[in-house]
């Protein structure tokens, strides 16, 4: 099993790749210390060889590596995706093109969120070993087993992303999976303003004052985590930021004498100094609450008519529902036949939204026969 520790053997490997028409790539990092991703591992597999690259062997330059990743050339496939560009997004570079066979997975009938081990199964015909499942992956040296346990989430990855793409050209579904894939690049998914980062938390006051609290902690946090390079938890947990804000401590005084909360100095300087910039602010400048979503009375029975639609559509169509439309879609169009939700344009609309627009207005109707639910189109309206 190859393992590479070197600037020459990375170099030569990555100008190899970039020869390839695609590359299998997937990570191992750790984060349960760390406010970033530790990047651990990085395996990558082309056509004839798989290697695992080690970013903490001392000295090692990633750069031959973020110029594969960057190759419009070389597609970049992986599975579950959405962690490992967050890895590469913090590394500098997101990977274009790239293709998630999760996704892919998902237009051809593999269900919600298909795990690896079950496309390995269906599709490569092989099993998994998951003995170094729950490896330490920052621990050195690695094992021949645990390289060999990195290496099997590309090797396999290869024929996986050959039938998905396979069977995608030939239901003509290729387009779909493009469409899911270029938001994933949106670097937006990868970076957290410290402003915006109230909106993690569930809020159930709506009380403006509160809010404005939950706000300046929430950013004192962030910014914090970021900068200590620690989960937000280790700075301050949410149950007892909230508790915080619920009292409205502005002296130092009072913060100690909420029981639950223990922090060090620097950090409760740093949450009485929230507190009272947040007890400062003018009323005309405290945030706006946010507006109460009320579904009109009565509209629950056509949600639930179009939530089993949708399951019907989804299995007739080998899409997983997840994608097809979600519960706020579904609450959307009940209340408005113009909504503009994913569910009612391109090629979601046509799978399931004119149908969904059509049970609406009494031009198709649900029926079960031989146990099975069934869509009936009619003529004109009952």
């Amino acid at each position: 099993m190859t393992l590479i520790t070197d600037n020459e053997a990375l170099a030569a490997f990555c100008g190899r790749m970039r020869a390839e028409r695609f590359v299998a790539i997937d990570t191992e990092f750790m984060r349960d210390r760390t406010y970033y991703p530790k990047l651990c591992l990085v395996q990558v597999a082309g056509e004839n060889e798989a290697v695992a690259i080690d970013p903490l062997a001392p000295g090692l330059d990633l750069a031959p590596l973020l110029e594969v990743l960057a190759d419009e050339a070389v597609l970049k496939v992986m599975h579950a995706a959405r962690q490992d560009l967050e890895i590469f997004f913090h590394l500098g570079r997101l990977p274009r093109p790239f293709f998630d066979t999760q996704v892919a997975a998902m237009v051809c009938g593999f269900g919600e969120e298909v795990a690896y081990d079950t496309l390995v199964g269906k599709l490569a015909g092989a099993q998994l070993d998951k003995s170094s499942r729950f490896t330490d992956w920052s621990r050195r040296p690695l094992s021949a087993a645990q390289i060999h346990y990195a290496l099997g989430d590309v090797t396999h990855l290869r024929v996986i992303y050959q039938k998905l793409a396979a069977r995608l050209d030939q239901a003509g579904r290729a387009s779909w999976v493009a469409e899911e894939l270029e938001a994933l690049l949106d670097p937006g998914l990868y970076t957290l303003p410290p402003e915006e980062a109230w909106r993690r938390l569930k809020l159930r006051s709506r009380d403006a004052r509160f809010i404005a609290i939950v706000q300046a902690l929430a950013a004192w946090r962030e910014r914090e985590a970021q900068r200590r390079d620690l989960p937000r938890a280790r700075v301050v947990r949410d149950d007892l930021l909230l508790e915080v804000a619920a009292n409205r401590p502005q002296s130092v005084e009072e913060l100690r004498a909420l029981e639950r909360v223990n922090l060090d100095r620097d950090s409760v300087a740093g949450v009485v100094a929230a507190v009272r910039s947040a007890m400062a602010l003018p009323k005309g400048e405290l945030p706006a609450v946010p507006e109460q979503v009320v579904l009109p009375r009565g509209i629950g029975p056509t949600v639930d008519l179009l939530r089993v639609l949708l399951k019907h559509r989804s299995e007739e169509s080998d899409v997983a529902q997840r994608l097809l439309a979600s519960t706020a879609d579904l609450e959307a169009i009940a209340v408005d036949d113009d909504a503009d939700v994913p569910a009612l344009h391109g090629w979601r609309r046509e799978i399931f939204g004119e149908d969904a627009l059509g049970l609406k207005a009494g031009r198709l109707a649900l029926a079960v026969r031989d146990r099975k639910p069934v869509v009936i189109r009619l003529e004109a309206p009952p």
